[in-house]
């Protein structure tokens, strides 16, 4: 049987990472892996970590928590985490690993982030699936929303027990 897994990234899941794209409608709502390397680099700060998630160690999906400053866009929650630029390969898409993944982060942050309580995200309205996902996985959608580059978001939050 398959095992998905979320592991920091390291420089061997790169090729395989930056080497998909993805549907024109999905990449009106995220950041692709490739785009999203670049934005790592020109940030001073260290506050963004990508993770990579694998099914049987082979790389398909990214996505970055980051605890810098643009969290608190989000929330005033000094311990919370955002995260971002979500993608799965298309080539595996439609297989739930989405959902699985996002249901491995409130355990792998609780390992590595012991002080957070609290994740956050923003998703865009249009993007019905990314939304319901989130809303599956025990985010919580208490109205809060804002204008963005693509339109209006939902803005989530997940409390850690």
């Amino acid at each position: 049987m398959s095992q998905i897994q979320l592991k920091f990234y390291e420089p061997t899941h790169h090729d395989e990472l930056v080497n998909y794209t993805l549907p024109k409608y999905q990449i009106n709502f995220t950041a692709l892996p490739a785009q999203t390397f670049e934005r790592l680099k020109a940030r001073t700060d260290n506050n963004a970590k990508p993770i990579t998630i694998l099914l049987d160690d082979k790389p398909i999906g990214f996505f970055v928590l980051d605890y810098g400053e643009d969290k608190y866009d989000l929330t005033p929650n000094e311990n919370s985490l955002l995260l971002r630029s979500l993608s799965i390969n298309p080539a595996f898409q439609g297989n739930s690993y989405g959902k699985i993944a996002m249901n491995l982060v409130d355990d792998f942050v609780k390992i590595y982030y012991p002080t957070i309580d609290e994740l956050v995200l923003a998703v865009n309205f249009k993007n019905t699936s990314a939304y319901q996902l989130y809303i599956k996985v025990g985010y919580t959608d208490d109205g809060s929303q804002r204008e963005w580059n693509n339109g209006m978001q939902h803005l989530l939050r997940k409390k850690l027990k």
